[in-house]
């Protein structure tokens, strides 16, 4: 196998291998601890957002319940009253953990009524407004464990492909090298000790 980029020869290169192999296993050390707490952690959002799924399914359908109810009883003219068009505002809360950065916290801000806004005709479009404000609620708390998930999750992986390029590949590479020059030195010392012991008896020769 040929040398590795930078590896200086003879034994400063058995020294520098075997740093650079000290540093590649603390690396994986770290790696490894960083994927355990990783999986902790997308397993915990994992079921937060499965918690929050099933809040949401149930808040909207709720929510549709009482819309259909309001409908049968105001028709469609006052639901359009109901309605002035203004969008909620969606507030999002980041943390860190392992370097990754997700959601952590989703406020949803819901529009003051207009001053001159009509009052909704009837307990069922009061209690359908009510409910879709719920659903909003539980849809953003889903959103926000949905993408902490994925973004843990896509963490885990690029972690993943680190630690592999530094078990299967990087750390192996610097065994062998580290072999090839152990091995080299070995026959270097071998060469070094025949040459010293043919000098020897060529000078016991001379000297009878």
């Amino acid at each position: 196998m040929t040398a590795i980029r930078g590896q200086p020869p003879g034994r400063t290169g058995r020294v520098w291998l075997k740093r650079r192999l000290e540093v590649a296993d603390r690396g994986s050390t770290l790696l490894e601890t960083k994927m355990r707490i990783l999986a902790g952690e997308q397993q915990r959002f994992a079921l937060l957002a499965q918690r929050t799924q099933r809040r949401w399914e149930q808040t909207a359908a709720d929510a549709d319940r009482w819309m259909a109810r309001a409908s049968l009883l105001g028709g469609r003219r006052g639901l359009r009253f109901a309605d002035d068009g203004r969008p909620a505002q969606v507030l999002l809360s980041w943390d860190t953990t392992m370097g990754v950065s997700y959601p952590s916290r989703g406020r949803v801000v819901m529009p003051d009524p207009l001053p001159d806004a009509p009052t909704p005709a009837g307990a069922a479009l009061v209690r359908a407004r009510q409910a879709y404000r719920a659903a909003a609620v539980a849809a953003v708390d889903h959103a926000v464990a949905t993408a902490a998930v994925a973004a843990v999750e896509r963490e885990m992986a690029a972690t993943r492909r680190r630690l592999r390029a530094i078990q299967d590949r990087w750390m192996p590479r610097l065994e062998e090298a580290g072999r090839a020059v152990a091995e080299a030195l070995e026959e270097q010392e071998r060469e070094e000790g025949m040459r010293m012991r043919w000098a020897a008896e060529r000078l016991g020769r001379r000297q009878r």
